[in-house]
Order: C-alpha cells, then structure tokens, then sequence
C-alpha cells in the first residue's frame, strides 16, 4: 500500500524531513486510517510513528566557531602593539641591569615573565619589582 501522501502529512505535521519518519508495519492499517493531523499525532504518541534523529553536523560546534568577521583587532595591529611594548620593557630591563639594582638572574626572568605577556606597561613592571624587594 502507497502511504506517500501520508509520510508528507506527517513529516509536515511532527516538524521533520520525509527521509526521517519511520511507520511501524504493525500498525499499518491504523495509519492508512489517520486523515487528520490530529490521528498522526495520536499514532506518534502511541508509538506508531517514529522519527529519526538527526544526522550530519551537530549545532554544538557551529555555535563554538568564531567567523573572520568577529575579530576585533586586525592581527598585524596586535603583533605592532606586542612588539612596541616588549622592546620598551627589555629596554628598561636593561638599564635597571646596568644600574646594578636587579642581578642577572632577575633579568633572565623578567625577560621570559616579559615574553609571556605578565605586565601591561612599564609601571606595572615597575610595581612588581617594588614587590620583589
């Protein structure tokens, strides 16, 4: 029996593609009997009807992705602002070594505390040697 117009009509009804709902053969006659959308929602809930779940992609790691258009800075602007501030603290770095008020071993971790982005500006590298002390 052809219950083509029926898959269509309950495809229509349940929210979901033709590919996705599954008649069960044992209730093929209650099927054939359903007109309303109504009768295809009781067969649904008696079990009758199945619908698929979902294939392919999952929303979940769509939602996660980040599109070019989201990045505020270009990268190039945040590569200048790194270099800038990094040359100005090595700078400083070495002239508190040449004053003798840090020891080499100081400088080295400065230098890798520097690299990895610990402080925001001069003086904050400043405040962080006052605690050091």
């Amino acid at each position: 029996m052809n219950l083509a117009k029926k898959k269509t009509l309950a495809a229509k009804v349940l929210g979901a593609g033709k590919e996705r709902i599954v008649f069960l053969n044992s209730g093929l006659n209650e099927i054939k009997e359903a007109i309303t959308k109504q009768d295809i929602r009781d067969l649904k809930n008696h079990g009758l009807i199945i619908v698929k779940e979902r294939r392919g992609r999952k929303k979940v790691g769509k939602r996660g992705r980040r599109g070019q258009g989201n990045v505020k800075i270009k990268a190039d602007r945040r590569k200048k602002d790194y270099i800038a501030a990094t040359r100005k603290l090595r700078g400083y770095v070495s002239y508190m070594l040449e004053q003798g008020n840090i020891s080499e071993e100081t400088r080295k971790d400065l230098l890798k505390k520097i690299r990895n982005r610990l402080f925001r500006s001069k003086a904050h590298l400043k405040e962080y040697l006052e605690e050091i002390k």
